[in-house]
């Protein structure tokens, strides 16, 4: 009987994510030690409620990674549904929170289906496009139907509104689009389109210019829209080359907003320096390289874009944290993926990560296979 030959994961991505998650906590705990104070009895409280998302993320992660990859495929229009419900039904039943309805709470912890949207999204772009093969190169039979579904995704998402993901989720189905081989004037045109969309959204209200304003001009309201930025570049100044040490940041004092969260950034260049925030940095290059070099050595169109997509998803979400916190970026309320404080996004990044394993091990399978059974030579 022939032995079935089982595939390896990529320990070393497994490895990276398990440590960025590890450091993610005592950051949280570090950087939300003296303002959960005000709130809680509790001084880990976060850390303790960013332990338990972490555990269902490597639950989920473990799940994932031993699920085959191309039952996605297969599951990839239910996910869409279920997607389109969910958003439907945060408008009706969410909670609103600082002017923004996002937010399921269910027994003190919180939702946000928009995480869901993202890697349903990936799934679902990745499924229509592998399987249109080459009618993605015709407008009204290729790429028309896949606008549709973005439209829809992007449309309930503003509604709530959340731009951040709104402007996430345009440049990941770009990507997969673009990898899925569409015609080059299509998306000249996709991309012109979308452009002039995203910036009219960006000035459609007075909150979001406020945040261009301050992003351009931080310092003429200081004290206001200009304010955060100030605090988090102040922070990273504060840190100089080596660091004041693991909790001895000063502007997490009530100095900086959301310190835990979206600038949790600015808190680790405080107390770890240049030297550890570039570390930091190089931990996370290290993981885009393998999930990148992961999806495209598999042997398959849907494995390929639904690597590629995961990875891009991640990546943009670092880079809008990582670019607002420095100032490089507006503001766009994006966490710090696997290290911010968010338990939806934990979630999603950890989930996300298994699928990538499970085609990183599908991957090594069929290198062995080729080692066990090469092809005989050719005359």
């Amino acid at each position: 009987m022939k032995q079935k030959i089982r595939g390896r994961p990529d320990f070393l991505l497994l490895f990276l994510t398990v440590l960025l998650v590890s450091f993610g906590m005592a950051m949280i705990y570090s950087a939300s030690s003296a303002v959960v104070g005000l709130k809680h009895e509790n001084p880990s409280y976060y850390a303790a409620k960013q332990m338990v998302f972490a555990g269902a993320g490597l639950a989920a992660m473990l799940v994932f990674m031993n699920i085959p990859f191309r039952i996605w495929s297969r599951a990839a229009p239910i996910l869409f549904l279920l997607t389109v419900v969910l958003l439907i039904a945060l408008l009706c039943a969410g909670v609103k929170i600082n002017g923004a309805t996002r937010w399921f709470v269910i027994g003190g912890m919180q939702f946000q289906p928009a995480e869901f949207a993202k890697l349903s999204l990936v799934v679902y772009l990745s499924s229509l496009i592998s399987n249109k093969g080459e009618r993605i190169q015709q407008f009204s039979r290729g790429l028309l139907p896949i606008l549709i579904v973005v439209g829809i995704i992007l449309l309930l998402i503003m509604m709530q509104p959340d731009f951040g993901t709104v402007l996430m989720l345009s440049i990941i189905a770009m990507t997969i689009i673009v990898i899925g081989g569409a015609n080059l004037r299509h998306l000249a045109m996709l991309g012109l389109g979308m452009t002039v969309i995203l910036v009219g959204l960006a000035f459609s209200h007075s909150y979001r210019i406020n945040r261009i304003v301050s992003f351009l001009h931080p310092f003429e309201d200081s004290t206001g829209s200009g304010y955060q930025l100030i605090q988090s570049l102040f922070a990273l100044a504060h840190g100089g080359v080596t660091g004041t040490g693991f909790g001895q940041s000063v502007q997490k004092l009530f100095y900086l907003p959301e310190a835990h969260t979206d600038f949790i950034f600015a808190i680790i260049g405080e107390e770890f320096g240049f030297v550890g925030a570039l570390l930091l940095l190089m931990a996370f290059f290290l993981f885009f390289s393998r999930g990148f070099m992961t999806a495209l050595r598999s042997d398959e169109p849907f494995g390929v874009m639904l690597g590629m997509g995961i990875v891009t998803m991640i990546f943009i979400q670092f880079l809008l944290n990582l670019g607002a916190v420095t100032g490089t970026l507006p503001i766009t309320g994006v966490p710090l993926p696997f290290v911010s404080y968010g338990g939806s996004s934990l979630l999603l990044c950890m989930a996300s990560t298994g699928i990538l394993l499970n085609i990183s091990r599908d991957n090594n399978r069929r290198l062995r296979e080729q080692e066990r059974n090469p092809l005989p030579p050719t005359n």
